[in-house]
Parts: C-alpha cells; structure tokens; sequence
C-alpha cells in the first residue's frame, strides 16, 4: 500500500486560500487515482474532489466546483488541493486517498488514507 501524509491546513478567514499537500510514498504514486475527503464534526465523511492516475481528468462535489483545483505531480509523489474562497462550512478534517482505480468518489473504493489535516474557516 501507499501511505500517505497530509500538511497544509489551518486557520483562515472567510474568503481566504489555503493549498494542502499529500505527500506518498511506498508503491508507485502515478499507479493510484486521488481523492481528497473532508469531515467536520458531527458529519459524516464527504468527497471533495478525485484526480485519474495521469492528472487529465478531475471530478469535484458541486460545492466546491469552482473554488478548489486538485492537481498531482507525479514526479514528486504528492497531490495537491488548492481551495480559494473558503467558506465556513468548508472548516473540516481534510483527508487524501488512494485507490487502485483510475477514478473513483466513494470512500469504499480509496485503500489508503492518511491522517487527515484541519482546516478551519472564520467568519
């Protein structure tokens, strides 16, 4: 398995931008397709976004579309999440994810997980 380790979060205001980092190592990174989850307290765990093994192709949930671009570098073994215009429901554990397929959005499908990084989002 990949393992996997999260850094980037924080404590911004509305409106702000944060850029989490997954950092991989183990397997072969380009071999797994990427997601980022989210959990804020209370809530159950939710996809934000998932990248394909070459970084072509991206999926997003609805309501981050257009503020948060998840990208990879392949060569270095880490996945981004680049979220502008933070909200505070946004404020939650954010977790990157593996799978071994190409794409994938439901957490059952993601093998490896890191630890999760917080992000908290004032008012």
């Amino acid at each position: 398995q990949v393992q996997l380790v999260e850094s980037g979060g924080g404590l911004v205001q509305a409106g702000g931008s944060l850029r989490l980092s997954c950092a991989a190592s183990g397997r072969p990174f380009s071999s797994y397709g990427m997601g980022w989850f989210r959990q804020a307290p209370g809530k159950e765990r939710e996809f934000v976004a998932a990248i394909d093994m070459m970084g072509g192709y991206r999926y997003y949930e609805d309501s981050v579309k257009g503020r948060f671009t998840i990208s990879r570098d392949n060569a270095k073994n880490t996945l981004f999440l680049q979220m502008n215009s933070l909200k505070p429901e946004d404020t939650a554990v954010y977790y990157c994810a593996a799978t071994r397929n190409n794409m994938a959005s439901r957490i059952a499908d993601f093998t490896s997980w890191g630890q999760g990084t917080q992000v908290t989002v004032s008012s």
